[in-house]
Parts: structure tokens; sequence; C-alpha cells
């Protein structure tokens, strides 16, 4: 099978849930070692008019998580958004409303993946120039970790501890990304879109999505974001 670059066309039959079956079939034969064949000089010469991606995804900046890699995709088939951690910031929200709502992408995926350098430092409270700024967005992941309690074991040493930090981090940036953009929370309560979180096993290569974090509908918006009388 050769995969070819995607299109106006093809880019907008796609929903948010056939674009995560997309990226779960693509993870599963990168884990298998089967990726498909591409002409990636095809796929330039397709996209250099105009990219239609269906997916943006934000994660960390290691270098074992390239995006395109661990879900098999090829050029302009996918956003890829990268800052130590996957934290949020403005820059990395107007990157993703770009992506959703200037070129069409149908979902967002945060993607967190095990033993993250960013927050095992966060978790030791590593203090390093410009690098301290970006670690205390990942502290309120830390302080919300309530199922290990000795402060001894709640440290970048533990590894249980870390990845604990790492998924609420992961799920966290999920709800910053729609709390935080109005362009985003009204594309998911219209059905434009979806968010989801994930983590990526940089021992196995499989990515885990978290589905309580899937939201594509007002009806999911309103089951994350419950109204309060």
């Amino acid at each position: 099978m050769n995969m070819r670059a995607h299109t106006k066309e093809t880019q907008s039959t796609i929903t948010p849930e056939r674009a995560l079956e997309i990226l779960k079939e693509g993870n599963q034969r990168f884990v298998e070692n089967l990726s498909v064949d591409r002409d990636l000089l095809k796929q330039m010469n397709d996209t250099r008019d105009g990219q239609w991606p269906f997916a943006g995804i934000l994660s960390c900046m290691d270098s074992r998580t390239s995006a395109e890699l661990i879900f098999d995709q090829g050029l302009g088939d996918i956003f890829s958004i990268r800052i130590a951690g996957n934290v949020v910031n403005s820059d990395i929200l107007g990157s993703l409303e770009y992506a959703v709502k200037g070129a069409g992408s149908k979902l967002i995926v945060v993607l967190g993946h095990t033993r993250c350098g960013a927050v095992t430092g966060a978790c030791n409270h590593v203090e390093m120039g410009n690098l301290t700024s970006l670690l205390s967005k990942i502290q309120p992941a830390i302080y919300e970790e309530r199922t290990i309690l000795e402060a001894e074991k709640r440290t970048g040493s533990n590894p249980d501890f870390v990845q604990k930090v790492a998924d609420i981090n992961v799920k966290r940036s999920v709800k910053a990304v729609i709390e935080r953009s109005m362009v985003i929370e009204q594309m998911i309560r219209h059905g434009e879109i979806g968010v989801i979180g994930a983590m990526y096993d940089v021992v196995k290569g499989t990515v885990e999505f978290f589905d309580d974090t899937f939201v594509c509908c007002e009806r999911t918006l309103n089951d994350m974001f419950p109204v309060t009388k």
C-alpha cells in the first residue's frame, strides 16, 4: 500500500473519531515495524502548494518521541508541536488554533511519554535559567498527585511517582487547551474537532490514549466541565 498525502477533499471527510483511529492504526504499524510505503518526494511535491494535516499533536521535545514516526505518518499528515514536558502556553495555544481553525485539522492530541526528563526535573525542583519557568508549569501536576504521600518518594528518583505526575500533566494540559482557547472550545462544542490525551511508552513503542479525556462534542465537553449551580 502506497500512502499519498492528504488533500483538502480527503481531510474534509475525516471526523475526530476517524482521525483518532488513523493514529491508532499508525502506531500499531510502528510497533510491528510495518510502516506503509511512502514516496516522500512525491508527497513533498503534492504538498508544495498547500497542506491539509488531519491532526495536530502537542508532544515533548524528547528525541525519542517524533510524532511522525510513532504514528507512521508522512509529509503533510500532521502538525507536530513540540516543547519540553508538553506544557501549554499562549504560543502553543496559538499554534493549535491555527492547526484546527486555520488549516482544518480534526483532532488535537496532547502526547506525553514515559521516563520524561522534564517531568523528572520538575519533580526534583530543578532550577536552571529559562528552564525554571518552563518546569514551573508542571508543578501543579506534582501537587495534584496524592497517591504517594511519603516525602522521600515524591522525587524524580522514584519512577512510579514521575509517571503518575506525567499522566496528570497530560490530562491537565488537555483541560488547559480547552479552558484557555475559546476557538478550540467552540469548535469542540460544534462537533468540528476532538481533543485527547495520550502517553507514549519509550520502551515498548506503544501509545496509550486516555479515553476519559476524549472531548469531541458538547456532551463530552459538559462531562469534562460540568456546570455547577
